[in-house]
């Protein structure tokens, strides 16, 4: 079911980010990602309320997917996670360069400068994988395991 939910990852651009706000109710934004597997790289303002919301509570979660021509074809990924800034500048510089290739429209900009943007990366902790194309309802879940958790 990992490599399902690796493929869905791999084959979307944008997905959902769900933050907890500081009065414990969930915000919900869109943002565009790129992944290695299960590890997921975006981008975020330092100046947002998703950022602020991350700096009191790292948890968050996230779905991919898209609206099929077909309810035979529906298949998600939903994934709970925790977010961590980038800080490191050769990861910094992996995740900008597979953010530019997945999204074309970042191509033309240089990685953001750091007092700006902040580069996050998240790994999918329990994720489950919606899969019609098994059979309607198909749903499966699993909890990933990550040599070096971050």
């Amino acid at each position: 079911m990992e490599g399902t939910a690796i493929a869905i990852l791999d084959g979307r651009r944008i997905m959902a980010l769900s933050t907890v706000r500081p009065d414990g109710w969930p915000q919900t934004t869109i943002v565009g990602y790129a992944n290695i597997g299960l590890l997921l790289y975006f981008v975020i303002s330092r100046s947002s309320q998703k950022f602020a919301n991350l700096q009191q509570d790292n948890r968050v979660s996230i779905a991919v997917g898209e609206e099929p021509s077909h309810l035979g074809l529906s298949q998600a990924v939903y994934s709970s996670a925790y977010a961590v800034e980038a800080v490191d500048a050769a990861e910094r510089e992996q995740a900008w360069r597979l953010l530019t290739e997945r999204h074309p429209n970042l191509q033309a900009y240089a990685l953001p400068d750091q007092s700006e943007l902040a580069v996050m990366r998240a790994r999918c902790e329990h994720v489950s994988v919606v899969d019609f194309t098994r059979g309607f309802g198909h749903t499966e879940a699993f909890d990933a395991t990550h040599p070096a958790a971050t």
